[in-house]
C-alpha cells in the first residue's frame, strides 16, 4: 500500500504548512470533540498493531469521503453553470465561491456533466 497522498491544490499553489483541527464528524460525540486531543479515540490505543489498524480504517474512510465529497461538488458545479438556469452562475463567480481557479472550476463542470450524464446521484436526490 502507498503512502496517503495529499489532494492537489486547484489552485495551482503550493500547499501552506497549516494545521487545522478536522471538524467534527457526525457520529462523533460532542463531549469528545471538545477535547483537542481527542480524534476517534485513537490517543487511548496503546497497542500500535491496534493503532496502526485503526488509523489505517480512519484514513482509507475519510480518503473515500473526500472523493465522494468533490464528486457532489463537481456536480453541484454543473448545476450551477448550467446554461437553462436563469440564475447561472459564470466560472468566474463559481470560481470565486468554491475558491479554485476558473480552469478547475470549468474541469470540475465538466467531471459533474460527466457523472449526471452517466447516472451518478444528483445532490437534490440524496436523503
Amino acid at each position: 500500500m502507498s503512502e496517503p497522498q495529499s489532494a492537489p491544490d486547484p489552485r495551482g499553489a503550493a500547499p501552506a504548512p497549516r494545521r487545522l483541527k478536522p471538524a467534527p464528524l457526525l457520529f462523533e460525540p460532542p463531549e469528545a470533540t471538545a477535547d483537542p486531543e481527542h480524534f476517534f479515540d485513537l490517543e487511548s490505543i496503546e497497542d500500535p498493531r491496534e493503532l496502526l489498524s485503526r488509523s489505517t480504517e480512519l484514513a482509507l474512510a475519510f480518503r473515500a469521503a473526500a472523493d465522494r465529497a468533490t464528486e457532489f461538488q463537481a456536480m453541484a458545479a454543473a448545476q450551477l453553470a448550467d446554461p437553462r438556469r436563469f440564475d447561472r452562475l459564470p466560472l468566474a463567480v463559481l470560481a470565486e465561491r468554491a475558491d479554485w481557479t476558473e480552469d478547475y472550476a470549468r474541469k470540475m463542470v465538466e467531471f459533474g456533466r460527466s457523472l449526471m450524464r452517466d447516472g451518478g446521484t444528483r445532490p437534490d436526490e440524496v436523503g
